[in-house]
């Protein structure tokens, strides 16, 4: 896939001949992608560096994206039960950051950094868990009242403010045991903390799922910039209270006011059934994650593009799929401008895709199944200016 130039290059590295995937334009357009000491130097006319470059990437015939962003993960391998390798869900797969959600609250957070975020190849930041445990002992870290701690979890942030980009709580009924709505109220507390200390908005991710607490009770306590991950489950209590209904009031109050609707696909957590009747209501997801784990990552999740895949075959155009993926999650997390976009000084983190074309069946959490006309499969990830070469390495 690549190819050696003869002259001094004025480009670490050159993705050529694809079509580029903007997230904030309608169709996809060409042009190659210039890269220098990890940043997008300059996007030009295809086929002018090709002899003028450190590296070549040939992606003739590909989509050239900004890199993929999975915004729930689980990868604190070896110390959760679900944790997964984070580069064999991240760059090996085309995502070139992974937020994971909540694996690690403030006492394990010093080895997650330690051992995950500083090891390996892809990005990994955190929400951090309200549960001072995470999901290290288990997954009813907030059974127990004693569980959060306030003034370690800001410290926690406050220390680390470039990994950690908001707080996860988990807010059903396995979860919170007779708690109720008071972790959220305890997380909600902590991120008001942090952004008056650092002068920028944090945000909280909820988790939701069987009631109580009532969904519509979770979305009133959240502001503009929360996100509500697994949003379009098929459990009741959901955003539709019955059939035939619009969702309920409450989600479109939060929808209005900016809180955030995100995929979290998940073993249990997404159903097309409830895509469908949110996207006939205009409330699509404001981004596309997986939630993957040990549990999932052989199906029905798999990894982020085929996430991507299920709301092409829903309906969703490319660049609408690619945004959510991408500039979105990026907004989500503070990191626009930074992450999610080809724009001349971003970092260089690109993902080449193909497209092929062909019937594919898909399957959501409720093993219902839709069929996709093309399935978007990774191809090389550049994370920070280096590449990743996901065709070779399989071959």
């Amino acid at each position: 896939m690549s190819a050696s130039c003869h002259e001094p290059p004025p480009y670490d590295l050159v993705i050529g001949g694809g079509l580029l995937v903007h997230p904030h334009r309608s169709v996809p357009v060409s042009g190659d992608v210039a890269v220098r000491d990890g940043r997008v130097e300059a996007v030009i006319t295809p086929g002018s560096a090709d002899a003028r470059c450190g590296r070549f990437l040939d992606a003739r015939g590909l989509l050239v994206t900004p890199g993929l962003i999975d915004l729930h993960t689980h990868v604190y391998d070896g110390r959760t039960g679900l944790g997964t390798p984070a580069d064999t869900v991240g760059v090996e797969a085309g995502v070139t950051t992974l937020v994971d959600a909540g694996s690690v609250g403030c006492d394990s957070f010093a080895h997650f950094d330690a051992t995950v975020v500083a090891t390996g190849s892809t990005r990994i930041l955190s929400w951090l868990n309200i549960s001072r445990h995470g999901l290290t002992r288990g997954t009813r870290e907030l059974a127990e009242r004693d569980s959060i701690r306030h003034a370690e979890t800001v410290r926690t942030i406050l220390e680390n403010p470039a990994t950690i980009r908001g707080v996860k709580v988990r807010m059903s009924r396995s979860v919170v045991g007779d708690n109720g709505l008071e972790p959220l109220r305890a997380a909600k507390r902590v991120t008001a903390e942090v952004a008056a200390a650092t002068g920028r908005p944090f945000p909280v991710m909820v988790h939701v799922g069987n009631a109580p607490p009532a969904l519509g009770d979770v979305f009133d306590l959240l502001e503009a910039g929360d996100v509500v991950t697994h949003a379009f489950h098929g459990k009741r209590g959901g955003l539709f209270p019955a059939a035939g209904s619009g969702p309920i009031s409450q989600a479109l109050a939060a929808v209005r006011r900016g809180v955030r609707l995100d995929l979290g696909h998940g073993s249990a957590s997404f159903a097309f059934d409830t895509m469908e009747r949110a996207l006939e209501a205009g409330i699509g997801p404001h981004t596309i994650s997986t939630d993957i784990h040990q549990e999932n990552v052989a199906g029905p999740v798999r990894g982020l593009t085929t996430t991507m895949t299920k709301m092409l075959a829903l309906g969703l155009t490319l660049n609408e799929t690619v945004r959510a993926a991408t500039s979105a999650a990026a907004e989500t997390i503070g990191l626009d401008g930074e992450l999610g976009t080809l724009a001349v000084g971003s970092v260089a983190d690109l993902t080449v895709l193909d497209l092929a074309e062909g019937a594919t069946r898909l399957v959501d959490a409720e093993g219902r199944t839709r069929t996709a006309e093309a399935l978007l499969t990774p191809v090389a990830t550049v994370r920070a200016g280096v590449v990743h070469d996901i065709r070779k390495a399989t071959e």
